[in-house]
């Protein structure tokens, strides 16, 4: 059973954190248009999709991947590097119970955002930055250590998130676009793309990519290598430093 968590964008989306970026007009009529057609795409993908209540509350509640990670059947909930955000987790929480994962926790002092976290294989990839800290990394480390996982530190000081820079494709290569990759060494397989946006895919199945609509030629790219690119236009949460994993939570460990 494939199931993804979303939750629909705020009234109050424009009030939304940047950090690394220019703060621009968002136009919240179009980012709901936006985020309908990324659900629609994910629902053609075979996926049922699951609304967590609460997104009119939170100026960034529909990045929800940030509010945690999901290892089998486990979901360790993040606690935020933003304190502003961290009421987002809550609802979250009861959601991912109510389905039958086991939670954990990631306890002060330690601060960690879901979207840090590149899962390849049985290694983990967390981004040490500006929203999560060592002491995340460890707590993380040691929730996972008893399914096996191997949790690896790596630097984030260009982008926002480690998945802002980069993310995996069905092989377990890790794909990023140079300019924003502190370190690509800790990756065993790196394949770098022409654009920004280009580091960004979801994997929905049966090699196809969602992607967003802004990268044609690393959408070029990959449909070389016999990938399906899926692009969406998310122009808006693109510019709050959003991108095609921050909207939803994959679920493919219970049920």
């Amino acid at each position: 059973m494939k199931r993804a968590l979303i939750r629909r964008p705020s009234p109050r989306i424009t009030e939304g954190i940047v950090t690394h970026i220019e703060r621009q007009p968002v136009d919240f009529s179009l980012a709901r248009e936006q985020w309908d057609g990324y659900v629609r795409a994910v629902e053609a993908a075979g996926w049922e999709t699951i609304e967590v209540p609460g997104g009119e509350d939170f100026p960034d509640g529909a990045f929800i991947e940030d509010t945690m990670v999901v290892y089998r059947d486990l979901a360790v909930m993040a606690r935020p590097g933003a304190e502003a955000r961290r009421p987002e987790v809550a609802e979250a929480e009861k959601v991912v119970e109510g389905l039958g994962y086991s939670v954990g926790r990631i306890e002060s002092p330690g601060t960690l955002d879901g979207g840090d976290v590149l899962k390849v294989g049985g290694t983990v990839y967390v981004g040490r930055g500006g929203r999560t800290n060592e002491e995340g990394v460890g707590q993380l480390r040691e929730a996972l250590a008893p399914a096996g996982a191997t949790v690896v530190g790596v630097p984030v000081t260009k982008v926002l998130h480690l998945k802002s820079a980069v993310t995996a494709l069905p092989d377990g290569s890790v794909i990023g676009y140079p300019p924003l990759v502190d370190d690509p060494s800790p990756f065993p397989r790196f394949v770098a793309v022409p654009e920004e946006s280009g580091s960004h895919v979801v994997l929905l199945g049966e090699n196809r990519l969602l992607m967003a609509a802004d990268c044609p030629e690393s959408a070029g790219q990959f449909a070389s290598m016999g990938y399906e690119p899926v692009t969406v236009d998310i122009g808006e949460f693109q510019k709050l430093e959003g991108c095609v994993t921050c909207l939803s939570v994959r679920l493919r460990g219970v049920g």
